[in-house]
C-alpha cells in the first residue's frame, strides 16, 4: 500500500526555502511571484498502516520543532500549487536516506519492500498567469529529462484535492533477456541507425570490424564450444561501443592525421598526438631528470603519482563531466566530483583524498538571447553546477582549495565543468608499494557501495558525441557523497590491513569497464549478473553491465581475505557483493546466472577499434586590425575592467565551498586583510610533521584559441606554471596535467571546418610538447573532451577550443609562501619581464570591441630563469607580495593587489620594462606572458635587484598608506581612484 506523508512548516516558522524561491523567481525568470511555501511529500511504500501511524508520532520524517506531518492534503488558502518530483529510475538519494531511516526505526518484517520517493509542493498565493507557473516549472524547478511535475489550481484542487501518489518506480522483475543482434544482415545504413538509436556512437569502420570478429571461424567455433550465438549480443555491442567510445579510447588523439601546414608549406604525418606529444615527452623529460625524477605512474592508472616526501606519494586527475552538466547542472557537476573523487581512491591501492579543483566555463549568466531547443539559461547552469559542487565535495569531506571561472557565449551550447581531485598514499602499505597495483587469477570481482540503476546508461557514448535535441535522460546521473563517504572509509582500512590486490572505479561504462581493465591484468574475467545488486528491479543484464550509477567501486579480493574483507564491510554499513572471478582464460566472459551475456576475447575487446584517419589544415586566421580605440577616461576603463566576467570577484562561488576541511590549507582561494583578494594558486600541508607543502595550480587560456591554439597552449602552460611560483612552488619538482575540450574536429557535413579544427588541435599538442619540455614539467595525467558541440534548432553552437592545464608541486617552506596583496605601505612595487603590443584575445579587446592580430607568446628560456630566480628570491624572504599578469594584464593586477591588501600604490607607466612605443592601453592591458608584479622592502631592494641582474625588470612605483590607486605616465595623471571603489567594481557583477 502507497502512503503520502505530506511534511509542512508550523505557521510560526518563516519559510526560508519558500522565500529564496521567490527571489529566485523574480531575479532570473522576471516574475514577481510572491508568497511562496514549500512542503514536502513522502510516498511510501510497503508499511502498514500502524507503521506508518508511528512514523508520524516518532517524527522520522520530520522534526516536531519546525514541522506538521500530515496523511492528508496540507495545502490551503493558494493560487497555484506546483508539485515536482524525480521520474521513473532516477536516483533519489533523499528518498533513500528516508527509507534507512524507516526500517531502522520501523524494523518491519520485509525491509526489502520499504520504498520511499520524494518530491516537494511549490504554494503560490499571487493570482500567476497559467502559463507563468509553467515557466517558472520547466525554467527554473524541474528538469525535465529527471523531474516530472504537476500543477494544480485552486479551483482544480476544490474539485479533487491532493495529488495523486506517484511512487517513481520502475516496474517489472529483473530480466535475463539477451537480446541477439544480426549485424550480419545490415547493411551500412541500417548499422548507422542502429547506432544512432542506441546511443552507440561507433562509425562504419568500428562496425565492420565487429561484423569481421563475428565472420571469424575461430571466433564463431569458440562461441559455439561457450554456448552462445555466434552473433553478437546487445550486452557485447554495449560493451565494445563504451570500451571503443571517443570518452574512454580517446580515438581522436590516437588517430594518424596528415598535417598541412599552408602557413609554412610544410606537411607531416602524425602517428597519434597522444603518443608523439603527451606520453613521448613525459618519457623524455623523466630521462632528462635522471636520478632526480619525481614520477613514479604515468597514463596507467586512474591518476598520476608522483612522489611528495619519504612518507607520501601524491596523485591527481582532472575530469569533465560536460555533457551531463548541460542536461542536468546540478547532477553532473555533483557527479562530476564524486566521480573524479574516486579516481585517486582507485590509483593503486587507494589514496587518501586531500583537495579538490574545479573550473567551469560557461555563456555570460546574463544572457538575454533565445534558448535553442534543449538549452538551459547559463544562469541556471552556473547555480546548478556549482550547487552540485558544492554538495559534492563539502558532504564528502574534501576542501576546494583552487578554480576559476571562464565566461564565452559559446559555452551556451556546452558548458565545460573541470573537477579534479587531490589524494595522498603512504609509500609503502601493507608492506607493498602503494602506486601499484594487479589483480591475480582467481581474485574474487567484488562491486562495493551503492547499487546500481539506469542512471548513467550510455554516459560513455552520450559524452561521445555531440549534445542534440534527441540526447537521452538516462545518461546523466545523481551521485551521493554519503554513500561513497562510508565506502570511502571502508576501502582506506581494507587498504592498510591488506585484504585487495587491486582496485578501480566503477566510472565510464561501469562494470563493464572497471571489470574490463582490471581483466587485463589477468587475461579474463568471469561475472555474473544476476548476483549485481540494484537500486530496483527491471534492469536487462546489458544495462546492468554498463550504468554507471554512482559511489561504486570493483576489487580485486583473494580469496583467502574474502570473508574478512566482507565483514569490514558488514561493520561500516557498506554494501559488497561478490560478481565473479579473474581468469586467465583470454575471454571477457559475462552471464546472468547460467544464461551466457557476453564472450568477447579480450585483446579484441581492448584493442580491437580500427585507428582513424584523419587530415588536418592549417591556415592561419586573418584579422581585420583597424587600430586601437581611444580611451578618454582611463579609470572608468580601469573600473569596467574590474566588472568583466572573465575578471570580476568569484567570492560568492568561492564562499560557498569548504577550504579549510581536514585543517590543511595554506594558501587558500580568497587573501589580503579582508579575505576578498585573489590567489594565485593553493596551498596545502599533506604532512602535518613537515613544513613542505604541495601547491595546486592551473592555467585556461580559450580567449586565444581563435588567433592560434598553439600560442593557447603555451600560455595555458605558462599561467599554470607562473601561478604555482608565485606562491612559492619550486619548478624543479612541478607535474602537469593537461586536459583538452574540444569542438568536433572530424570533417563531415555537419562540420564542414573539421580540417582546421583538427589542425588547431594538432598545433596545440605541439605546444604542449614543447612547453613541456622548455619548462621541465612533465604531464602526469589527462584526459579530453573531444565533441563539445550543440546541434539542435536549426543551429550549431562549438565551444572555442579549450585546454585546462594544470600543475601540482612542492613548496619547499609552507612558511615562506607569498600571496598577491600587498603588506605594507612603503614597498616597493616591480614589475619582472617586458610587456609588449599583444593585445589579440585580451579582456581589454572584448571590453572595448576590438581586434588585434598578435596573440602573447611565450619566452620559455628567459621565463624559466625568471622563475627559478623569483622561487629564490621568496626563499630569501625578499618578496613580500606576488602576482602573476594574466586577465587584464598590469592594471588589473595592481589593482587586485591592492584591493587584496587595503593598500594605495602611486605607479610610473613610463617605468614598466616594455617594447619601444607602446600605447597606454597596451601598458596597462596587454596580456604578455611570464609577467610578475612583485613588492619588495626598501631595505632589501639591493639584494632583490642583484639576484635579477641581466633580467628584464623595471621599479615602477612604491605602496603607500593612503586609500588611493594612482598611476601616472611621468607627471601625467593616467588613473586615480579610491581602493574602495575598486573593490565595489570588483566585487559587484557577481555580487548576488
Amino acid at each position: 500500500m502507497l502512503w503520502r506523508v505530506e511534511v509542512g512548516l508550523k505557521n510560526n516558522v518563516r519559510d526560508v526555502h519558500g522565500n529564496k524561491i521567490s527571489r529566485k523567481i523574480r531575479e532570473e525568470l522576471g516574475i514577481e511571484a510572491g508568497e511562496v511555501r514549500t512542503i514536502k511529500v513522502y510516498t511510501v511504500e510497503g508499511l502498514e498502516k500502524a507503521d506508518i501511524d508511528k512514523v508520524l508520532e516518532l517524527g522520522v520524517l520530520h522534526d516536531p520543532v519546525l514541522h506538521i506531518p500530515s496523511l492528508t492534503p496540507l495545502a490551503a488558502d493558494f493560487a497555484w500549487n506546483l508539485e515536482v518530483g524525480f521520474r521513473p529510475g532516477v536516483t533519489d538519494n533523499e528518498g533513500r536516506t528516508a527509507k534507512e531511516s524507516l526500517i531502522l526505526v520501523i524494523n518491519p518484517e520485509d525491509a526489502a519492500k520499504v520504498k520511499v520517493y520524494t518530491s516537494t509542493q511549490y504554494i503560490f498565493s499571487e493570482k500567476l498567469e497559467k502559463e507563468q507557473i509553467a515557466s517558472i516549472a520547466k525554467d527554473l524547478l524541474a528538469n525535465e529529462l529527471i523531474q516530472r511535475y504537476e500543477i494544480c489550481s485552486a479551483e482544480e484542487w476544490e474539485k479533487s484535492p491532493g495529488f495523486e501518489a506517484k511512487a517513481a518506480q520502475v516496474t517489472g522483475r529483473a530480466s535475463d533477456e539477451v537480446a541477439i543482434i544480426d549485424l550480419l544482415a545490415m547493411n551500412d545504413d541500417e548499422m548507422m541507425a542502429f547506432s544512432r538509436a542506441n546511443t552507440l556512437a561507433m562509425s562504419i569502420e568500428e562496425f565492420h570490424s565487429i561484423r569481421d570478429y563475428y565472420s571469424d571461424p575461430e571466433v564463431l567455433a569458440e562461441r559455439k564450444k561457450m554456448g552462445i550465438d555466434p552473433n553478437p549480443t546487445d550486452a557485447e555491442l554495449e560493451a565494445l561501443a563504451q570500451t571503443w567510445s571517443e570518452h574512454c579510447k580517446h580515438k581522436i588523439f590516437s588517430s594518424k592525421i596528415e598535417y598541412e601546414n599552408r602557413e609554412t608549406g610544410v606537411s607531416s604525418t602524425v602517428d597519434s598526438l597522444y603518443k608523439s606529444c603527451i606520453q613521448n615527452t613525459t618519457k623524455e623529460i623523466r630521462k632528462d631528470k635522471g636520478d632526480d625524477d619525481f614520477c613514479l605512474s604515468v597514463f596507467k592508472d586512474n591518476a598520476g603519482v608522483i612522489k611528495f616526501n619519504d612518507k607520501l606519494n601524491v596523485c591527481v586527475k582532472m575530469e569533465t563531466h560536460n555533457s551531463p552538466s548541460a542536461l542536468d547542472p546540478y547532477g553532473g557537476a555533483l557527479t562530476g566530483i564524486v566521480g573524479v573523487n574516486r579516481d585517486p581512491m582507485g590509483t593503486g591501492l587507494g589514496a587518501n583524498l586531500l583537495c579538490n579543483t574545479d573550473v567551469f566555463c560557461f555563456a555570460s549568466p546574463f544572457y538575454e538571447g533565445e534558448l535553442p531547443p534543449r538549452l538551459l539559461h547559463p544562469r541556471r547552469v552556473l547555480e546548478g553546477v556549482r550547487e552540485g559542487v558544492e554538495h559534492g565535495g563539502n558532504k564528502s569531506g574534501v576542501p576546494t582549495v583552487n578554480g576559476s571561472i571562464v565566461f564565452d557565449e559559446r559555452y551556451l551550447g556546452k558548458p565545460l565543468v573541470y573537477c579534479g581531485t587531490v589524494g595522498t598514499m603512504p609509500v609503502k602499505v601493507a608492506g607493498r608499494l602503494s602506486h601499484e597495483k594487479k589483480a591475480q587469477v582467481g581474485d574474487i570481482i567484488v562491486m562495493t557501495g551503492g547499487r546500481i540503476g539506469k542512471d548513467g546508461i550510455h554516459g560513455a557514448t552520450f559524452s561521445s558525441e555531440e549534445l542534440h535535441e534527441g540526447s537521452p535522460a538516462t545518461a546523466v546521473q545523481i551521485g551521493d557523497p554519503i554513500t561513497q563517504r562510508k565506502m570511502y572509509d571502508c576501502l582506506m582500512r581494507a587498504r592498510d590491513t591488506g585484504l585487495y590486490s587491486a582496485i578501480t572505479d566503477n566510472g565510464a561504462g561501469g562494470l563493464s569497464s572497471s571489470v574490463g581493465e582490471m581483466a587485463e591484468d589477468t587475461g579474463g574475467c568471469d561475472l555474473d549478473l544476476a548476483k549485481a545488486p540494484l537500486k530496483y528491479d527491471g534492469l536487462k543484464p546489458w544495462e546492468i553491465l554498463v550504468s554507471e550509477a554512482q559511489e561504486r567501486m570493483t576489487l580485486a579480493v583473494p580469496p583467502e581475505k574474502l570473508d574478512e574483507f566482507m565483514a569490514l564491510a558488514k561493520e561500516m554499513d557498506v554494501e559488497a557483493t561478490a560478481l565473479g572471478t579473474y581468469t586467465d582464460s583470454g575471454i571477457y566472459n559475462i552471464r546472468y546466472g547460467d544464461k551466457p551475456v557476453a564472450a568477447l576475447r579480450m585483446d579484441f575487446l581492448h584493442d580491437g577499434v580500427p585507428q582513424m584517419q584523419l587530415k588536418a589544415v592549417w591556415d592561419r586566421p586573418v584579422v581585420d586590425f583597424k587600430g586601437e580605440p581611444e580611451v578618454k577616461d582611463h579609470t572608468a576603463l580601469l573600473k569596467d575592467m574590474l566588472g568583466r566576467l572573465n575578471i570580476c570577484s568569484k567570492e560568492y562561488v568561492i564562499r560557498q565551498y569548504d577550504h579549510e576541511v581536514q585543517g590543511r590549507s595554506v594558501v587558500k582561494p580568497l587573501v589580503g586583510k579582508k579575505q576578498d583578494g585573489p590567489a594565485d594558486a593553493g596551498v596545502l600541508r599533506p604532512d602535518l610533521d613537515s613544513d613542505k607543502g604541495l601547491v595546486v595550480s592551473h592555467g585556461i587560456c580559450p580567449k586565444f584559441s581563435d588567433l592560434d591554439t598553439y600560442w593557447m597552449m603555451a600560455n595555458a602552460i605558462d599561467e599554470a606554471v607562473r601561478n604555482a611560483v608565485a606562491v612559492g612552488g619550486d619548478i624543479s619538482h612541478m607535474a602537469g596535467i593537461d586536459n583538452f575540450c574540444w569542438c568536433d574536429p572530424v570533417q563531415s557535413e555537419t562540420t564542414p571546418d573539421g580540417h582546421y579544427k583538427l589542425a588547431q588541435l594538432v598545433r596545440a599538442n605541439q605546444a604542449l610538447s614543447h612547453f613541456s619540455r622548455a619548462y621541465g614539467v612533465p604531464c602526469i595525467s589527462g584526459k579530453d573532451s573531444m565533441k563539445n558541440d550543440y546541434k539542435g534548432g536549426g543551429v550549431k553552437i562549438s565551444i572555442p577550443p579549450t585546454v585546462l592545464f594544470s600543475t601540482v608541486g612542492i613548496v619547499p617552506d609552507i612558511n615562506k609562501c607569498v600571496t598577491s596583496d600587498f603588506k605594507n605601505p612603503g614597498d616597493f612595487v616591480y614589475v619582472l619581464g617586458i610587456t609588449r603590443n599583444e593585445l589579440g584575445g585580451s579582456e581589454v579587446s572584448s571590453q572595448l570591441g576590438f581586434v588585434h592580430p598578435s596573440v602573447p607568446h611565450v619566452e620559455a628560456l628567459t621565463a624559466l630563469k625568471r622563475y627559478e630566480t623569483v622561487q629564490t628570491a621568496m626563499s630569501q624572504g625578499l618578496i613580500s607580495a606576488c602576482h602573476d599578469l594574466s586577465d587584464g594584464g598590469l592594471g588589473v593586477a595592481l589593482a587586485e593587489m591592492s584591493i587584496g591588501g587595503r593598500i594605495g600604490v602611486e605607479a610610473d607607466l613610463c617605468s614598466v620594462p616594455s617594447e619601444y612605443g607602446l600605447s597606454t592601453l597596451a601598458i596597462l592591458y596587454s596580456e604578455s606572458a611570464s609577467r610578475f608584479v612583485v613588492t619588495v622592502s626598501p631595505e632589501l631592494a639591493q639584494k632583490f635587484e642583484a639576484l635579477f641582474e641581466g633580467q628584464v625588470f623595471g621599479r615602477i612605483g612604491m605602496t603607500t598608506g593612503l586609500d588611493t590607486f594612482g598611476l601616472a605616465e611621468g607627471t601625467t595623471g593616467i588613473v586615480r581612484s579610491k581602493i574602495h571603489l575598486l573593490a565595489d567594481a570588483f566585487k559587484g557583477t557577481l555580487d548576488w
